[in-house]
This record gives C-alpha cells, structure tokens and sequence, in this order.
C-alpha cells in the first residue's frame, strides 16, 4: 500500500532578509526554523532543504542497506550512515556524498562495499535524486 507523507513551510519576507518555518505534519515532530543565511552560510540553529535531504537520504540509505544484506544472509549488527549535500548558491545542489560504517558479522570489506553501491543506487532517494552525483564511502567497522 502507498503512504504520503506531508510536510509544509510557512515563508515570511523576501529570499535574502525572510524566513519561514517548516512543519513535519506527518510524523507530528514538530517544527523548525528555515532562512537564507541557515542555507547559504551558518546554520545558526535552523534547518535548510539540504539539510533535509540530507536525513532522508542517510536514513533511505540504511534501510535499503540493511534490508540488502539481510536478503544475502548477512544481516548487519549496526550501521551508521552520514549524508552531506553540498548547496553552492547560485549553481544549486551540486552534490552528495554517502559515508557509511557496519558491523556486519561474516561479510568481508569487498562484499560490504558491494552491497553499499546496490543500496546507493537502489534506495527510492537516490533514485528521486537522479540528476545529482551521488558518492559514496563505506568501511566495515
């Protein structure tokens, strides 16, 4: 069965001197400050649309990896996944960039590597980012 998920944003003022605030209306988690300058210079405590991606993407990502080496009969003990989406003002997103450590008892660090490519490509976020270069970095622990 398909699920929709709803967020929404609430925009104040010009691009440059504005700021807004972005609803996770779904899970009901609450609420977060966005502005230009949280996405193109400091955070400063507030969130940007990278940084957003960046969770999806880094959580997407995990799932698909584990659910892969689970297929294999390697389930993974733990895995921590980090996402930095690079924003270049004016260009747009111009990059992603995967880093991923396991704990997968009895896989060596060709097949983890393996199966880490299978779920960057496979992952419905990777997949949704098409358009962008998507790298990736992975070791076991």
């Amino acid at each position: 069965m398909a699920t929709t998920r709803s967020a929404h944003t609430v925009w104040e003022g010009s691009l440059t001197e504005g700021s807004g605030t972005v609803t996770f209306d779904s899970s009901g988690i609450g609420q977060q400050a966005v502005s230009w300058p949280s996405r193109a210079e400091e955070a400063n405590g507030k969130t940007s649309p990278e940084e957003l991606i960046a969770a999806a993407h880094s959580s997407c990502f995990s799932m698909a990896l584990s659910h892969g080496l689970t297929g294999a009969g390697t389930p993974p003990t733990k895995l921590v996944t980090s996402a930095d989406v690079t924003f270049q003002p004016g260009t747009g997103i111009t990059g992603i960039h995967l880093t991923v450590e396991g704990e997968v008892p009895g896989l060596d660090e060709a097949a983890f590597l393996s199966a880490a490519e299978g779920a960057k490509a496979n992952c419905p976020v990777s997949q949704a980012l098409t358009g962008t270069t998507i790298t990736l970095s992975a070791k076991l622990a």
